[in-house]
């Protein structure tokens, strides 16, 4: 591993520590960008998504599109920032991207019983941990269309802070959490009858280009970890649910986004009425927002 990520080199640990505190961000509204219309980015509003990005793995835009319904949103923002092979899987739509609502998981029956498309909350996760390596999802993006009526708050935390966390306090955790095969998805069979081999895998991985990738569920179903991992994976997920003064809290509102390299994130469960209808997009992509 490369740079501050290899355990050798204490130096650059150290440096790039340093660094990353006195940058990451401490309230949701510091990575709040402020959009016309997401489908075409001013040069500023662009720079300013992809900085963020570079500083923090993630930013929230707020634009002036509100309910508009228009896929073409997430679509041409995530190209715009160098985003552009989706993820397709047989629960999105035809497109690669999936809608995320309940009225749409009745429509289309094989989509009620995941999470996702409930009003079930969701607990801490990357997003496609249980993908094949060569599909590995470094971007995300989420748009909302329409909110609840209540709920449906996420948490947010850069998966760097997570293991610059889990390294201070004991570096032997990231050792074993960057193990080939520490953390496993059991086999399965998708309701197309298409079967899915067992995902093995590491929680902490460097990509070619040095940066960090997380591959993270808080699930305990359907999830075999490495009986050696009991220790770190309790340690991480002590420090996810104690909340740290880099753990940001915010919900999407009509015309809002995340915009971010997969970093961790949760879902609080929520209320829906006939008025509002809760519709999210999700674009999931096998690049990272662009670093110019």
């Amino acid at each position: 591993m490369p740079g501050p990520f290899d355990l050798a080199d204490t130096r650059a640990y150290a440096e790039w520590r340093a660094q990353k505190l006195d940058t990451a961000p401490r309230r949701i509204e510091d990575i709040v960008v402020t959009v016309d219309d997401p489908r075409q980015l001013k040069t500023e509003e662009r720079e300013r998504l992809v900085a963020l990005n570079r500083r923090c793995n993630m930013a929230i835009y707020v634009s002036k599109t509100g309910s508009d319904p228009d896929k073409e949103i997430p679509r041409r923002l995530g190209a715009q920032l160098g985003m552009v092979t989706l993820d397709g899987h047989w629960l999105t739509d035809s497109d690669g991207i999936s809608p995320l609502s309940v009225i749409g998981a009745e429509a289309r029956g094989e989509r009620k019983d995941f999470i996702p498309y409930t009003d079930r909350p969701i607990k801490w996760h990357t997003d496609g941990y249980y993908n094949r390596p060569e599909h590995t999802i470094r971007g995300l993006l989420l748009h909302c269309v329409q909110s609840a009526a209540s709920g449906g708050e996420n948490q947010l935390l850069d998966h760097e802070i997570a293991y610059l966390l889990l390294r201070d306090e004991n570096p032997d955790y990231i050792r074993t959490l960057s193990r080939p095969a520490v953390m496993t998805i059991p086999p399965r069979t998708d309701d197309q009858g298409v079967a899915r081999a067992a995902q093995p895998g590491p929680v902490f991985s460097v990509n070619e280009d040095g940066t960090l990738h997380m591959r993270y569920t808080a699930r305990t179903v359907s999830i075999v970890w490495d009986a050696a991992a009991d220790a770190a994976r309790a340690a991480l997920e002590r420090i996810l649910a104690t909340p740290t003064p880099w753990t940001l809290r915010g919900r999407l509102e009509p015309g809002m986004g995340l915009v971010c390299n997969n970093v961790l994130h949760d879902r609080s469960g929520f209320i829906e009425t006939a008025e509002k209808r809760r519709l999210l997009y999700r674009a999931r992509y096998y690049e990272r927002v662009a670093i110019d």
